[in-house]
């Protein structure tokens, strides 16, 4: 997935499913045996555990807004920043926390591989403030 505008219209449509509250819908867009690690944790591998990922942001977070911020092209993978806004449900914290996941694209057009990179540090300092 080469073409910068198709990658543009997939990453929107991705945060668009974040934000969807269902969970199947984010999965869709990593292959079949695609893999999602956040913070250098163990990867989530296929679509069954991604969805799981997925579905601990919307519970935590239950009126999460993820934005698209930019793609940025670095070797053979794209980096998609974003941007996630929302109440924690336990603590009622609003929180507002930008990473980027770096993206291996398969040939089908759907993500192999995500590594997903927030500041761990700065989302538990705004868990904790009240």
């Amino acid at each position: 997935m080469n073409d910068l505008a198709k990658v543009t219209t997939f990453a929107k449509r991705y945060a668009e499913a974040w934000c969807s509250q269902n969970p199947e819908s984010v999965a869709a867009f990593f292959a079949e045996n695609g893999s999602l690690s956040v913070n250098d944790g163990p990867p989530a591998v296929g679509r069954a555990a991604i969805a799981e990922v997925a579905r601990g942001f919307m519970r935590d977070f239950p009126d999460m807004i993820v934005t698209f911020d930019k793609l940025e092209p670095r070797g053979d993978r794209t980096a998609f920043h974003w941007t996630l806004t929302g109440t924690h449900a336990e603590t009622e914290n609003h929180v507002r926390i930008s990473g980027y996941e770096l993206w291996k694209i398969d040939s089908d057009g759907l993500i192999a591989e995500s590594e997903g990179h927030f500041d761990a540090a700065d989302y538990e300092r705004q868990l904790k403030r009240k």
